[in-house]
């Protein structure tokens, strides 16, 4: 059975980092691409970032040059560095695989 979950969100002033994580258990990790996305309220779904098989790495304009996303193969695990977090980065925060892989979701609040 395929299952993902997110931990790692929480309360953070503006200016401060969180570091999410997704556990992927129930697939053949190594050979699937991961995405992290957002949802804050009233608002639709947004893509974040994307990690490949090969480590190659893709962003929204909105998170690019504040966001990192990783993987550990052997931890089957991928992992959302945010720093300099704003306000506007307050969402629901979901990682996915395939099309109907998703996790749970964890809360992001960036509030003073």
């Amino acid at each position: 059975q395929v299952r993902l979950v997110e931990s790692g969100g929480g309360l953070v002033q503006p200016g401060g980092s969180l570091r999410l994580s997704c556990a992927v258990s129930g697939s053949n990790f190594n050979f699937i691409s991961v995405r992290w996305h957002r949802q804050a309220p009233g608002k639709q779904r947004e893509l974040v970032a994307t990690i490949i098989t090969s480590g190659s790495t893709r962003y929204a304009d909105s998170v690019k040059g504040r966001f990192t996303i990783s993987r550990d193969n052997a931890k089957k695990t991928v992992y959302l560095q945010m720093n300099s977090l704003k306000p506007e980065d307050t969402a629901i925060y979901y990682c996915n695989y395939g099309d109907i892989y998703w996790g749970q979701g964890t809360q992001v609040t960036v509030s003073s």
